[in-house]
């Protein structure tokens, strides 16, 4: 109909009308723009790996539900990877690209598997210290190192400091001496 111009009932007199407005609307939904279809197929920032969680405890007891498990997956790359985590019962699936994970992710989340919904969810991407996002403050270079408990020995040329003698209070030795045995009563 948007190529033939015609209206959309032969039976109607009234013509098809073409709104500029309306066919950019349309290019942007459809992704007839080619610049805009290539960025939306773009899958480099998408991570290689899924973690499917929940999974049936079978997959990981018997080998035929392992197996079947993991043929869902090979479908979409040969060259897939399974790292089984029993206690948790989560997979993670390592892909060799990131387009093979999204067209798995997108095509299995939340099918069913031996009686169980399948949840699949993109592992988290851990950039290393050179690839940090620069959207980020860094700390700030240290200027100096401060210790914040004290040191496990004494630094050099350190000496402990003599104790003062003690103040003697001879008006509190000579009451204590008046007190004689017997004359108060303790509670």
């Amino acid at each position: 109909l948007r190529d033939s111009g015609k209206p959309w009932s032969d039976g109607q007199s009234d013509a098809y009308n073409s709104d500029p407005e309306e066919e950019e609307e349309e290019e942007m939904i459809f992704g007839e723009n080619d610049e805009d279809l290539e960025e939306m197929m773009d899958f480099s920032d998408l991570p290689t790996s899924l973690f499917a969680c929940s999974v049936h405890e079978t997959v990981f007891e018997e080998d035929l539900h392992r197996e079947r498990f993991e043929a869902l997956f090979r479908i979409y790359d040969e060259q897939v990877a399974f790292q089984m985590f029993k206690s948790f019962r989560r997979v993670r699936i390592n892909f060799s690209t990131p387009e093979a994970a999204a067209r798995a992710r997108i095509e299995l989340h939340e099918s069913e598997f031996s009686g169980k919904k399948l949840k699949l969810y993109f592992a988290q991407v851990q950039n290393s210290g050179e690839d940090t996002d620069k959207s980020y403050l860094a700390p700030p270079q240290p200027v100096k190192q401060f210790l914040i408990s004290p040191p496990a020995s004494p630094p050099v040329g350190w000496s402990q400091s003599e104790d003062a003698t003690p103040g003697i209070n001879y008006d509190l030795l000579c009451a204590v001496a008046k007190l004689g045995p017997g004359m108060y009563k303790t509670h």
